[in-house]
């Protein structure tokens, strides 16, 4: 490690986080196209590309897990109660007094109480639910079902999908502002393309 500098992310993590992003910026805009909300080319290319990305997403969703589990990182994302509340007083409104983050970031302990949780709802909550709504919903449309299971109907399926969407655009609108909480503007969107973040900036601590 170089004197002063800390290494949080490790190569294939920060391929991960980016090209998830790309993905997932990809689903919420064409989905939202589908549905009318935004201009899109053309209804079945818009389409295309939608169900494409999914199944990119899911495929490194894939890797993401194994990965997290063959390197012990799923340990990152254990549920902690340290410091809960003083975390959530900063964010609520200690960062805007200009108050220490008092959460010390490391290797170790790449993640605060409060971003465990959120993740944690992230990967047991918001990405089961698109997983399992939008697989039923593109194995009806290439006929590999006749009908729903479950008792769900396809109305059930898509409302449970654009909700899970909700969910995710909520969490990176979030996740894209903490992002930006950092010692500087670009702190830690910085240390996510290289990897390194500066010892200063990871006790500051506010990583989103």
């Amino acid at each position: 490690m170089s004197e002063g500098r800390i290494y949080l992310f490790k190569r294939f993590e920060r391929f991960w986080h980016w090209s998830q992003a790309l993905l997932v910026i990809t689903m919420l805009y064409t989905g939202f196209a589908i549905h009318g909300y935004l201009p899109m080319s053309g209804f079945r290319g818009t389409l295309l590309l939608h169900e494409l990305a999914a199944v990119l997403l899911v495929t490194l969703w894939v890797f993401a897990i194994f990965w997290h589990f063959t390197t012990g990182e799923w340990k990152q994302y254990i549920p902690s109660t340290d410091k809960l509340g003083a975390i959530a007083r900063y964010y609520a409104f200690g960062i805007f007094l200009g108050e220490a983050h008092p959460y010390e970031v490391s290797a170790q302990r790449k993640h605060n109480p409060l971003q465990r949780l959120a993740y944690l709802g992230v990967k047991l909550v918001i990405n089961p639910l698109i997983w399992f709504s939008g697989t039923l919903l593109l194995l009806f449309a290439w006929n590999a079902i006749d009908a729903m299971p479950l008792g769900l109907s396809l109305r059930g399926a898509a409302l449970l999908h654009t909700a899970a969407a909700y969910m995710m655009l909520i969490f990176f609108i979030v996740h894209v502002y903490l992002a930006t909480t950092g010692h500087k503007p670009l702190t830690y969107i910085r240390a996510m393309i290289t990897g390194w973040e500066d010892i200063e900036d990871a006790h500051h601590g506010a990583q989103s």
